[in-house]
């Protein structure tokens, strides 16, 4: 590189500057960790010299298969270690990555293969069958597929594997590094607040600054070993798969989220972190006796997706477990703020610690702002009184929606990444979300949109109108709430209506409860949800 003077007379050079990307730290550490155990799985524990070389092997492998710099690289899979692999590998050639939530129907699986225009789908075993609907379904040219069999599964033969694929690259391949930071990294599918779902691109800077921003977060240290409960298709994980091999840890692959699995983690592999939604924390309070195993040290975990209720905070952290709340959107790489504790705080105890901990929190570190705006855009008072949106700026917010330019302008509008949450902020400064606007449901960390729910039950020939709003519920924070007029004469059952949702979404979207009901509207038409989410939380209490 050339020099690029400034007013100074010195400016970037190769001497001095490098593009930022989260593949720098697993190349570092296969230099500085190389024997230091990188990746743990079924049948499966990879050195970083080991990890590294198979990234290598993906990374040629798929440029021979004519990926190109660019080009989308799709998965399907859960937490293994071949999800992690591609996490680098995909990038490595050049290309970028598109890990797809695995719970969703083929409709909407069909769709972003479309949109993203994937040439090649990482597949595993028991995802097949989602993956071949959804290409019966798509439009475009479809991805070619390549099978990745996990321990306990048998290949189909139908397609090439994932081991054969690797089989054919070099270990020793140099990988493609980005020659501009905003280059992309990854496209991650949110459900927004739409029927159909947003392609967020992530750059390699933003997911650099966020996997530094998380280990300042977590308090880490070297060495951490991180167990994969957030699914590695959410926001990457928060970004913890990038981050991990920048502390020399292991990270240890969950693939079927238990009590046990996670109980049997701690205890044999050392697990000093996780991350889950509240619902993975109510899952290990509420385990059978036998499930539990014993573990001396304490163990750090990152929940988000909702507020966690005090009862699980006082009921989780005496197991062994330090809880911090974290807060952010695909969006924003996943976490971008904190609930820091401060060290005047360390005397509260019971409900006091408990909604303390419970605060949405404030900017984490690399992220430039974060704030509760009014409808000018101007910030509220910081009384816990004023209400506003959060909006959020700096080197960890998206590039913007794919192909989306009006939706991006919208998000960004005057210089703001506007989130759609509403909250307060308290004298300190610590944010605390109150509601979500555009009616959101957020099931066990994963959101669903309630046009999209209220679509499907629009289908079935009975109903008139609907609304669905969230209901309450201890196990899934919020789960799904369907209010139905139906046509005059017609007739359904609730598990009619209820089944005719799940043929068409995933089961986390589709409602638990479906009331009939006359639903309350404005005098110009427009129904009132907040008076459906008042019963609803009223319903079996």
């Amino acid at each position: 590189m050339g020099w690029l003077a400034d007013e100074t007379g010195l400016g970037k050079c190769a001497a001095n500057y490098a593009p930022l990307t989260p593949l720098s730290h697993l190349k570092r550490a296969a230099d500085v960790f190389a024997h230091r155990t990188a990746l743990v799985g079924k049948d499966v524990r990879l050195t970083y010299a080991d990890y590294a070389r198979r990234v290598s092997r993906l990374a040629s492998a798929l440029t021979a298969q004519g990926i190109a710099p660019g080009d989308v690289v799709a998965t399907l899979l859960p937490n293994t270690p071949a999800q992690a692999e591609a996490h680098f590998g995909v990038p490595a050639a050049g290309a970028v990555l598109n890990t797809i939530n695995t719970r969703l129907d083929a409709d909407t699986v069909a769709y972003i293969f479309g949109h993203a225009g994937a040439k090649l789908l990482l597949c595993d075993t028991a995802f097949l069958p989602l993956a071949e609907e959804a290409i019966r379904r798509m439009e475009g040219e479809a991805p070619q597929i390549v099978e990745v069999v996990d321990p306990g599964f048998t290949a189909t033969g139908r397609y090439p594997t994932y081991e054969a694929l690797l089989d054919s690259g070099d270990p020793e391949a140099a990988w493609l590094m980005p020659a501009d930071e905003w280059e992309s990294l990854a496209i991650n599918y949110t459900s927004g607040t739409t029927g159909r779902p947003k392609g967020v691109v992530y750059h390699h800077r933003g997911a650099y600054l966020a996997t530094t921003a998380n280990a300042i977060g977590w308090r880490m240290q070297l060495f951490p070993v991180y167990l994969t409960i957030v699914p590695l298709f959410h926001c990457n994980a928060w970004c913890h798969p990038w981050m991990i091999p920048m502390l020399g840890g292991t990270l240890v692959c969950c693939r079927d989220v238990t009590a046990k699995a996670i109980y049997d983690a701690i205890a044999d592999e050392g697990v000093t972190h996780f991350g889950g939604a509240p619902i993975v924390l109510n899952t290990m309070i509420n385990c059978k006796p036998e499930d539990r195993r014993p573990f001396s040290h304490t163990v750090e975990v990152f929940t988000a997706g909702a507020p966690p209720p005090a009862a699980t905070l006082a009921a989780f952290e005496p197991l062994g477990f330090n809880v911090t709340q974290v807060y952010g959107l695909t969006e924003t790489y996943g976490p971008a703020t904190e609930c820091l504790w401060q060290t005047e705080w360390n005397g509260a105890e019971g409900e006091e610690r408990s909604a303390l901990k419970a605060r949405t929190g404030i900017a984490m570190a690399m992220q430039e702002g974060a704030e509760v705006q009014d409808s000018q855009g101007q910030p509220v008072p910081r009384d816990a009184a004023h209400l506003g949106e959060i909006a959020m700026r700096g080197n960890m917010v998206m590039k913007g929606y794919y192909k989306n330019p009006e939706a991006t302008a919208e998000a960004f509008r005057e210089g703001w990444f506007h989130t759609g949450d509403i909250a307060f902020q308290h004298p300190d400064g610590y944010i605390k979300i109150t509601d979500r606007a555009k009616d959101i449901i957020i099931s066990g960390g994963e959101n669903v949109s309630s046009v999209e729910v209220e679509g499907a039950l629009m289908h079935h020939p009975a109903v008139s109108l609907c609304a669905v709003v969230a209901k309450p519920d201890d196990k899934w924070g919020e789960v799904p709430c369907a209010f139905v007029e139906l046509k005059p004469g017609a007739s359904v059952t609730e598990a009619e209506l209820i089944a005719h949702c799940r043929s068409r979404l995933a089961g986390f979207k589709t409602p638990k409860l479906v009331v009939f009901t006359e639903l309350p509207k404005t005098s110009t038409g427009k129904i009132q949800k907040y008076e459906l989410r008042a019963v609803a939380k009223l319903i079996d209490q």
